[in-house]
């Protein structure tokens, strides 16, 4: 004989489940809450009979479409359940392909939440000289400024050391904070030499940039620059003035400008956002051979043969 069981009644005490009549929404008590939907877009089947790992094949289809912008600046990718039942594939499969898109710094992930599409980076090209301002306008952002101070002040030996002026002697000070797009980039300090620049403190660098102010009103020809890259985590006032969180990380760049003479300009210590910055260097492949030859005391040959290693 069947032993029937009682089902209970839901408890007037449960309160959350799935709206029906609203999907995509959890209700919790009277309060709906917009939870986040993955965007699927089309994907190609993976070559299983290929060389290329299947988690890259996933990963290459997922960035794919983050560059073309099918998905979007902070849109949720599908998880590893989805993106395993999409591909057959096993979850760690699918985590793989989503955690290598973090390294690269193409996703972010929210504990409970999943995987999101980054903001794109600003990419700084250490080996072109050019200001902030002409920096943007080439990558099609908009460029603003907020200026925090300004003034004249005495150069400090670190300063004037870097300035080439007596220590004590008139510098321009200007802090600035630079945003691309309205989200706040970097943090600037700049000093320039007053004697060289009179009536700079005069111009309103919220408008005008820098750079072009040492050409079209002080005739300048810049020349080069010296710089020094480190990494830092943000301080309490850092992140506040970038929006990020306390000990972010931090790309700080020191750098002496110099004219065509070779004589300093400015020095300026920036404090770039980490996780909006990047820095990119092109360095020219260099023929060794010439102080293979100095060291080894060979006569350099028009036919190059094995040196001893």
């Amino acid at each position: 004989m069947k032993k029937l069981v009682r089902i209970p009644k839901p408890s007037s005490e449960f309160k959350g489940h799935l709206s029906q009549e609203k999907p995509g929404f959890w209700r919790h008590g009277a309060k709906e809450e917009t939870s986040p939907q993955a965007v699927l877009p089309d994907f190609r089947p993976l070559d299983k009979e290929s060389y290329e790992p299947l988690y890259a094949q996933i990963q290459a289809q997922l960035r794919e479409h983050i560059r073309s912008g099918r998905l979007g600046v902070n849109e949720l990718l599908p998880g590893e359940s989805e993106l395993s039942r999409i591909f057959g594939v096993s979850r760690m499969t699918s985590r793989q392909a989503l955690q290598e898109l973090t390294n690269d710094g193409l996703t972010y992930r929210e504990r409970g939440r999943g995987t999101f599409v980054s903001p794109q980076k600003v990419e700084k090209h250490i080996a072109h000289l050019q200001g902030f301002s002409a920096e943007m306008r080439l990558l099609g952002l908009r460029a603003s400024t907020q200026v925090l101070a300004v003034g004249l002040v005495p150069a400090s030996e670190a300063i004037a050391r870097e300035l080439a002026v007596p220590p004590g002697s008139n510098v321009l000070h200007l802090q600035r904070v630079r945003s691309a797009n309205d989200e706040p980039i970097v943090i600037e300090d700049v000093w320039v030499p007053h004697l060289r620049f009179p009536g700079i403190e005069k111009i309103d660098f919220s408008k005008k940039s820098l750079y072009e102010s040492f050409r079209e009103r002080y005739g300048i020809k810049i020349g080069s620059a010296r710089e020094v890259i480190e990494a830092r985590g943000a301080t309490r006032q850092e992140a506040q003035l970038l929006s990020v969180a306390v000990k972010s990380s931090l790309l700080v760049v020191s750098r002496t400008l110099l004219d065509a003479d070779a004589r300093p300009i400015e020095t300026a210590h920036s404090l770039y956002r980490g996780d909006r910055y990047r820095a990119v260097l092109s360095i020219p492949a260099v023929d060794p051979f010439p102080y293979e030859v100095k060291q080894f005391g060979l006569e350099q040959e028009s036919n190059r043969r094995a040196l001893p290693i």
